[in-house]
């Protein structure tokens, strides 16, 4: 920590570690739950170390079944806990869907009100690591669709390190999604960040000419897409969505109303989408607002490549962004 700047600079990977290690010292009901999150430190080695720091009983290594270990971490919320639940990657949750789907989401409806699942579900999401088809696709809109879920994207630094903990004072199921391409990334935050607010997106960079709004890995690259377009006089507003169930319309409509144009960003397929709903919503409550089209760049529908360069390519990149909103905004 720089003591004259009140600023830390940390990896994503330790941004995630410290939320966790703050979450279990504030609450002796919480706890962590998954697939090598304990002896082996995590897949990711996001919680290396906190088996020793904590003990077995709140570090637990399970055994591989998504449905058995989620179904477990359901019936402990409504008996009180408040596990955390780590999913290695969100292609392995489909293995657990059942259990979140029809259990998680439902539970407070069927009910009648009478039982909560308090519950956290971390998911690794998107490529990154070549690690091929079955473990590396962006899959954040099949649960956006559920309602009785809150859908969180930790795009940045200061929400891997700080969404955590505000989730864990919701009384319904929160989904977290965690980015493997970003976990060796340095940036400088905070040291005390605050309570974070997980129901709201963030300008990051206000902006007049066009609004690019994003999640996830697409909030970094659009920043930097926005410094290079500002070189060449176009100045881009920066949104980063965070919150994907449910969405908080009312700032992307702001920033529509500002800049009336929008590029959409995400790595997840274009079909039936993030991308597709918020195109939607802005034309059904914004549209003569817009001076232009609605325009996304979206993951190239393909299952995601082994090499390195097609997995690069399947998604949005930088210059990609760039020239969408050179050729929105110019014409060409």
């Amino acid at each position: 920590m720089d003591n004259s700047t009140g600023k830390i600079t940390l990896t994503y990977r330790e941004a995630l570690k410290q939320g966790l290690r703050k979450a279990l010292q504030n609450d002796e009901n919480v706890f962590l739950m998954g697939e090598d999150v304990g002896r082996y430190g995590g897949a990711f080695a996001v919680s290396k170390g906190l088996l020793q720091e904590f003990g077995a009983d709140r570090i637990m290594d399970v055994p591989l079944s998504e449905a058995g270990f989620v179904g477990a971490g359901i019936g402990a919320a409504m008996a009180g806990m408040k596990p955390i639940i780590e999913v290695m990657t969100v292609n392995f949750s489909l293995l657990a869907m059942d259990q979140i789907v029809n259990n998680a989401a439902t539970l407070l409806h069927m009910s009648g009100g009478q039982i909560y699942v308090p519950m956290i579900i971390r998911m690794g999401c998107g490529i990154g690591r070549q690690l091929a088809a079955q473990h590396s696709h962006s899959w954040e809109p099949f649960y956006a669709h559920i309602p009785g879920l809150i859908v969180l994207s930790a795009g940045t630094h200061e929400d891997a390190r700080g969404m955590l903990r505000a989730a864990l004072q919701s009384p319904d199921p929160v989904l977290l999604f965690e980015y493997t391409l970003m976990l060796n990334l340095e940036k400088e935050i905070a040291a005390d960040l605050g309570f974070i607010d997980i129901t709201k997106a963030k300008v990051l960079r206000e902006g007049s000419a066009i609004s690019i709004i994003t999640y996830g890995t697409g909030v970094y690259k659009s920043l930097e897409a926005a410094a290079e377009l500002a070189l060449v006089g176009i100045e881009a507003e920066v949104i980063d969505l965070r919150v994907l169930r449910p969405l908080d319309e009312r700032t992307f409509l702001e920033s529509v109303a500002k800049t009336h144009r929008v590029l959409i960003v995400e790595d997840a397929w274009r079909s039936v989408s993030i991308s597709s709903e918020i195109s939607a919503r802005i034309m059904e409550k914004a549209f003569y607002d817009l001076d232009a089209p609605v325009q996304r760049l979206c993951g190239v529908e393909v299952p995601i490549p082994y090499p390195a360069h097609l997995e690069e390519a399947s998604i949005p990149q930088k210059n990609d962004i760039v020239n969408a909103v050179k050729k929105m905004i110019r014409h060409d």
